[in-house]
């Protein structure tokens, strides 16, 4: 085949093929900011995002269990081993200290019997993800709590959070 014996152009195939790439380009645009909003709108690399999805539905799930006061089921989040009653001394922070940060009837938290919460906000920090959650609909100070993508275990956060953006 020679230059002279192109094949005609074809302006229908031409268009086809446009209207498919930027089809493809606006639907990867769209699943881009879908996701950036299931997320939680992380201001971070989108290579994070997983990182605070999965840690905001640890929290969210250890908060549940706390407020339904299967305490035993929520220590079993926080240190992320089911079986942990088969080994408790293995914990840097055991379930007694745990039961009184927790139960029903604590003293050491400032939040009383946790009925309810809310996540408002969560940043990385460092290699961890801390996530600030607002309980009993206080409008007070939050409960900051930190989740270790590696481990995935939850603890309480040293560190606060500002809650502005």
């Amino acid at each position: 085949m020679t230059l002279l014996d192109a094949p005609k152009f074809d302006a229908e195939k031409t268009r086809r093929r446009q209207i498919m790439g930027y089809g493809f380009l606006g639907g990867f645009v769209f699943l881009f900011i879908l996701t950036w909003f299931v997320v939680g709108h992380p201001l971070e690399a989108p290579w994070n995002w997983y990182t605070y999805w999965q840690g905001q539905r640890a929290v969210d799930r250890f908060l549940h269990t706390v407020e339904s006061n299967d305490l035993k089921a929520a220590y079993a989040l926080w240190v992320n081993d089911p079986g942990w009653e088969k080994h408790p001394a293995d914990f840097p922070f055991p379930y007694d200290r745990f039961e009184a940060a927790f139960g029903q009837n604590s003293q050491e938290n400032d939040y009383g019997t946790i009925t309810s919460h809310q996540v408002v906000a969560a940043r990385i920090f460092g290699n961890d993800l801390i996530v600030a959650s607002m309980m009993n609909q206080r409008k007070s100070r939050p409960l900051f709590l930190i989740y270790d993508h590696k481990t995935h275990t939850i603890g309480f956060s040293p560190r606060e959070l500002s809650l502005d953006r």
